[in-house]
């Protein structure tokens, strides 16, 4: 089952800037999709997260996002399923009870877990993320990304499962853009 029909038209709607822009690979584009603009909307927050929900495979134990774009989206789906969740830190914590952790949280080697995305441009993020839980010994059984903007679009990133919510041109903007 797919995202409400209304889905791609309320996060351009929500997210989608226009102008010059250096994307995360160091290309340019003549637009942007700002997470934070369609994650800090509570009804739309709330809808992603139903949508996300549906989206999970059968048998997952938890739930991952990464640092700090995820974080709503983990939360917001933690809260629809009932599923506990983690957060990936891009760089370990230097101080507190967590001092050398990459992973806030409870979880254990063995464990069946998705990571969640806001936006997927290269997937440098989410693929480091990946790669931290399954050195932790985690099944992360897939990635699953709200929007994917790549330009080579496909099943996988960086050998995990993938997919998403939305693709670019489902937000009616070019791939020349």
């Amino acid at each position: 089952m797919g995202p409400a029909p209304d889905l791609a038209s309320r996060v351009r709607e929500a997210a989608l800037l226009e102008g010059d822009f250096v994307l995360s690979s160091g290309k340019r584009s003549s637009f942007y999709v700002d997470k934070y603009l369609f994650s800090t909307e509570p009804a739309l927050l709330r809808d992603i997260a139903a949508a996300l929900a549906e989206r999970l495979p059968p048998g997952v134990d938890r739930l991952a996002g990464v640092e700090l774009g995820a974080v709503p989206l983990v939360v917001a789906t933690a809260l629809r399923t009932g599923l506990p969740y983690v957060i990936v830190r891009k760089a370990a914590k230097e101080y507190g009870a967590s001092a050398g952790e990459a992973v806030e949280g409870v979880i254990e080697a063995g464990e069946k877990v998705v990571l969640l995305e806001d936006v997927v441009s290269t997937g440098t993020q989410a693929v480091k993320a990946a790669g931290v839980l399954d050195a932790l010994g985690v099944d992360v059984v897939e990635v699953v990304a709200v929007l994917d903007r790549r330009e080579e679009p496909g099943p996988k990133l960086g050998g995990f499962s993938f997919q998403s919510l939305l693709k670019i041109d489902e937000l009616r903007v070019g791939k020349g853009d």
